[in-house]
């Protein structure tokens, strides 16, 4: 099976999904989109109340913002994957308890490995916490770091630089930055024969061979 249908096939999985508790009060599953062949992937939080309502991930003022981010690194959405940590949304936006994130966790698993991105970009905490679990985001965003074989770049949610204004300067220089991060992504990629298991795990150090931006 292709990546593409992979990726359909988890999608269809997710939407008939019954393994935690978020799907009884959901309108719509949110599986995740963007092209099977992806070089950066993006990983958020939870679907919110327009999510849930279309089926798509960040589709509100987060989603614009998040439009406005890529277009200063020089990407659109249809160059990038979009998914959560959740696939459906939890009630009145609360946050994705461990049970949810786990059960949901299996699909993520799956789409990781059928892109085969070469930057996961987390967006928010709970995201993060997958591969840096007691970290916190204010220390750590826009710094990529090597976790698991792949190329991980936390950073901030969009929606958080909303409610928080003094942290747009950040994430948006964070944004900026992703080109330089994917070329080094894809030399590392290159180097090991394209295998993500053998790509250097350095969960503790910045990436980018400690560029002075970092």
């Amino acid at each position: 099976m292709g990546a593409a249908e992979e990726l359909a096939q988890i999608a269809a999985e997710v939407q008939v999904c019954t393994a935690c508790k978020l799907h009884r009060g959901a309108i719509k599953a949110v599986p995740g989109e963007g092209p099977a062949d992806a070089k950066i992937m993006f990983i958020g939080e939870a679907p919110g109340f327009n999510e849930d309502r279309q089926g798509r991930p960040f589709v509100g003022a987060a989603g614009q913002f998040l439009s406005e981010l890529l277009a200063m690194a020089g990407l659109q959405r249809q160059d990038v994957f979009i998914a959560n940590v959740v696939k459906h949304r939890p009630p009145n936006n609360r946050d994705p308890e461990a049970d949810e994130i786990a059960a949901c966790g299996l699909f993520l698993e799956r789409q990781i490995a059928a892109i085969n991105p070469r930057v996961i970009v987390t967006l928010g905490r709970f995201s993060m916490a997958k591969w840096f679990p007691g970290e916190k985001i204010t220390r750590i965003h826009g710094q990529p770091r090597w976790a698991g074989g792949r190329m991980i770049v936390p950073m901030m949610h969009p929606a958080a630089a909303l409610h928080q204004p003094q942290n747009r300067p950040l994430l948006e220089a964070d944004f900026q930055r992703l080109p330089a991060i994917l070329e080094q992504a894809e030399r590392e990629y290159e180097a090991h024969a394209g295998q993500p298991d053998a790509a250097p795990d350095k969960p503790d150090e910045p990436g980018l061979e400690q560029l002075s931006m970092f």
